[in-house]
C-alpha cells in the first residue's frame, strides 16, 4: 500500500475521534525514531546564543549593566527564535515530512552535554537532563545548566492534540524559566499553539500560530505573533515580535523598543521602535539556515542505563529507520507492555514510581518570592495555573490548579546510576 493510501486509511479511522490524540496508538508509518523526551535538547543547541546575555556583560560596571539591559532582552529573544527550527522543522528536513515522536514512558530519561566550543573557554560546558515525569498526561521536564556562567534554564512541556478534517491542532502546556544568576535576571518563556497541516496530501508539516511571550524580571516584555503562508509576508513559518519596556506599554505598538519580523525557520530582521523591518534595508536579526546547531554529546548506547531514551528505544528506532513496520509494531508493543506491567505491579504493591530529578510544586496562592513563575506571570498578566501556554490571568481555561515541575539540583547531585 502506498504512503498516501496509508495516510488516507489512518485519517478515516480517526475521523470521528474527539479526544486527546496522545491516547491513540500511532501507526508505524508516521513514527519518528526519536522519543519526545529528547526534544528538550533543542533549547540548548546554540550555547553561544543562550549565554550571550551573560558574556556581553562580563566585567561591566553596574551602570553599564543597566544600559545593556535592552540588548540582553533582544539577545534572549534571538536565542528563543533560534530554538524553533529544530523543534518544529527537524523531522521535515531529515525525513521529508513531519513525524510523530515516540511517546516516552514514565521515568524515561535523556542526558548529555555540549562541550565548550569557544576558542577562549568563555562558554564552558553546558549540560542537559530531561525526564518524563508523567505519562498520562505526557509531560517532559528538563534542566539545561552552565555552571561556568551560572546559568540555568528549566521547564516542562506537555501537549494536548485534537484533529479536524484537515489538520491536527496542538495546545502546549508548561513553560520555561531562564535564570542568569550572576546578573540577578530571570525570564519566563511560553510557547505558542501549533497545528499540523498537509494531512490530506500525506506530507504533514508544523505551523506555529497565536502568540507567545518572554517576560523579563526587569519588566521588558516580548510579544511574538506567529502566522503561516498568506499573512504578514505570505511565507511559511512567519513571525513578528515586538519588545516593550513593560506590559502596560504593550497595549500600544508605537511604544515598542524594537520590532523583529521574518521567518523563524529562515531569516528575520530587526528595526528600532515600532517600524516593521524590511529584508532589503533592515539589520539582520537571525538566519536560522546559516547557524548550524551544536549537537548534544550523548554516551554510547552500550554505556547507557536501561531508562535512557536511546537505549530503551534502540530496536524501535532501528526499525523505523529501516521502514520495517512489522518490527516497529513488535518491538514497540513489547516495550509498552513491559511498562504497563510495571505500573500494574506498582499499583498492587503501593510502591509507586518516584520522579528522579524533579519535584512537583503547588503554586496556587503562592507569593511572588516563592517561585519565579509567580512574579513574572504577574508582570505579564499571565495565568500561573495549568492552562495552555500564554493564557491570560483569569482565563476561561483556569480550574484552580497550579502544579508545576521544578528541577531539584540536590537530587541530580546525588545521582549515582545515570551520569552524563
Amino acid at each position: 500500500m502506498s504512503l498516501t493510501a496509508l495516510w488516507t486509511s489512518f485519517l478515516k479511522s480517526i475521523a470521528s475521534f474527539n479526544g486527546d490524540l496522545s491516547s491513540l496508538t500511532a501507526p508505524p508509518f508516521i513514527l519518528s525514531p526519536t522519543s519526545l523526551v529528547e526534544y528538550s535538547q533543542y533549547w540548548g543547541e546554540h550555547p553561544d546564543l543562550l549565554l550571550e546575555p551573560v558574556l556581553m556583560n562580563k566585567n561591566k560596571s553596574s551602570a553599564a549593566l543597566l544600559a545593556l539591559s535592552e540588548r540582553r532582552m533582544i539577545a534572549v529573544t534571538r536565542w528563543f527564535i533560534s530554538t524553533l527550527r529544530s523543534q518544529y522543522c527537524s523531522r521535515n528536513e531529515s525525513m521529508g515530512t513531519e513525524k510523530k515522536p515516540l511517546n516516552p514512558f514514565l521515568g524515561e530519561v535523556f542526558v548529555g552535554k555540549w562541550p565548550d566550543s569557544s576558542a577562549d573557554g568563555a562558554l564552558g560546558e553546558t549540560t542537559l537532563i530531561s525526564e518524563q515525569v508523567s505519562h498520562h498526561p505526557p509531560v517532559t521536564a528538563y534542566a539545561i545548566e552552565n555552571k561556568k556562567n551560572n546559568v540555568l534554564l528549566q521547564g516542562y512541556n506537555g501537549v494536548k492534540a485534537t484533529i479536524s478534517t484537515t489538520m491536527i491542532s496542538v495546545k502546549q502546556y508548561g513553560h520555561a524559566v531562564l535564570q542568569f544568576k550572576d546578573l540577578n535576571e530571570t525570564y519566563l518563556i511560553t510557547l505558542p499553539p501549533l497545528h499540523i497541516e498537509g494531512l490530506i496530501t500525506a506530507s504533514p508539516f508544523v505551523e506555529l500560530e497565536g502568540t507567545s511571550y518572554i517576560q523579563s524580571s526587569l519588566g521588558y516584555l516580548a510579544v511574538i505573533d506567529y502566522s503561516g503562508r498568506g499573512y504578514f509576508s505570505g511565507k511559511k513559518n512567519t513571525f513578528k515580535a515586538r519588545i516593550y519596556p513593560d506590559k502596560l506599554a504593550s497595549g500600544t505598538k508605537e511604544k515598542a523598543i524594537a520590532t523583529i519580523s521574518g521567518q523563524w525557520s529562515g531569516k528575520s530582521y530587526i528595526e528600532k521602535g515600532a517600524t516593521t523591518p524590511s529584508s532589503s534595508s533592515s539589520e539582520l536579526f537571525y538566519d536560522a539556515a546559516k547557524k548550524s546547531p551544536e549537537l548534544l554529546v550523548v554516551k554510547p548506547i552500550e554505556e547507557q542505563n536501561e531508562l535512557e531514551s536511546r537505549k530503551a528505544w534502540q530496536k524501535v528506532a532501528d526499525a523505523v529507520r529501516k521502514g520495517d513496520y512489522d518490527s516497529i509494531h513488535e518491538e514497540k508493543t513489547q516495550l509498552e507492555n513491559t511498562q504497563r506491567a510495571m505500573r500494574k505491579s506498582e499499583q498492587e504493591t503501593g510502591d509507586l514510581w518516584t520522579v528522579r530529578w524533579f519535584d512537583e510544586k503547588d503554586l496556587l496562592g503562592a507569593s511572588p518570592g516563592d517561585d519565579p513563575l509567580v512574579s513574572l506571570a504577574s508582570l505579564a498578566n499571565l495565568s500561573i495555573e495549568n492552562v495552555p501556554l500564554g493564557s491570560r490571568s483569569g482565563s476561561k481555561h483556569e480550574k484552580g490548579q497550579a502544579l508545576h515541575w521544578r528541577f531539584n539540583e540536590g537530587k541530580w547531585n546525588d545521582e549515582k546510576e545515570i551520569l552524563i
